[in-house]
């Protein structure tokens, strides 16, 4: 990975860090786990307040 690209990842990570914890996370894992569960609440939250589509009555 060019030095450019792998500074701004790493900077990257350091933001998310600040943004949700007070201590950085100990590895990229444990960054990766904490957004997919937080992003999964996120959407479970989205998908339940949707209107289902009806269904046409057969008829």
């Amino acid at each position: 990975m060019p030095p450019d690209l792998a500074e701004a990842h790493a900077a990257l990570d350091r933001a998310v860090d600040r943004c949700y914890r007070s201590q950085p996370f100990p590895d990229d894992r444990r960054r990766v786990e904490f957004l997919f569960a937080m992003w999964e609440r996120m959407t479970v939250l989205f998908n339940s307040t949707q209107k289902k589509p009806r269904r046409k009555r057969k008829g």
